[in-house]
């Protein structure tokens, strides 16, 4: 081959390139035009897909809202009523003593021995002291104690008749009480100084 000949092998080759390359330049701008049809319809999925989960989430929402809300009424009402009620179980526990207390009312009208009536309140006193106990009451024990202000209130305080009753309860004038451990009545209490 000559060189013109090889000149024109090469133009022609090179003529073939350009072709090819548009052929695939066009080849892929009509894939790039089908590939934009179905990302448009994949966008459309997705914004309704989108926009079915921001529905059924709206709705999760306003359901646990709805719920929580029932939730809060719920136990303001338990709460109300237990604040209202709760001292139900005590009364109960107490109104046999009361009926006890008027059926001794009734009988020391007529009842002329005095002792047997006496032993008959101290049975009842006897009684509402063990139920207050079941209800977690129990007195506070100023015998010989020292003085605590936490259980105690000192009303007065008074000489010492020896050194040994310095900072201890001489007398105790008012019973303090504790509900399961917690002061519900502090003792009053005469101190030696």
């Amino acid at each position: 081959m000559n060189e013109e000949e090889k000149k024109i092998e090469s133009e022609k080759t090179e003529e073939e390139l350009q072709k090819e390359n548009l052929e695939t330049q066009e080849t892929q701008a009509d894939t790039d035009e089908t590939e934009e049809q179905p990302e448009e319809l994949t966008v459309e999925q997705q914004l309704e897909k989108a926009n079915a989960e921001i529905a059924d989430l709206n709705d999760r929402l306003l359901r646990k809202m709805a719920e929580f809300d029932n939730y809060r009424k719920r136990t303001i009402k338990e709460k109300t009523e237990l604040i209202l009620n709760g001292g139900e179980k005590t009364v109960t526990a107490i109104l046999p003593v009361l009926d006890d207390m008027e059926r001794a009312m009734k009988n020391m009208q007529t009842a002329e021995n005095v002792p047997a009536v006496l032993e008959g309140v101290e049975l009842i006193y006897k009684k509402f002291i063990s139920i207050l106990e079941h209800q977690g009451v129990k007195p506070i024990d100023t015998t010989d104690a020292d003085f605590n202000v936490d259980q105690h209130e000192a009303i007065a305080q008074l000489p010492a008749p020896n050194d040994e009753m310095k900072g201890k309860i001489i007398d105790c004038t008012l019973t303090g009480y504790t509900m399961n451990d917690k002061v519900i009545r502090h003792a009053q209490v005469v101190v030696g100084v």
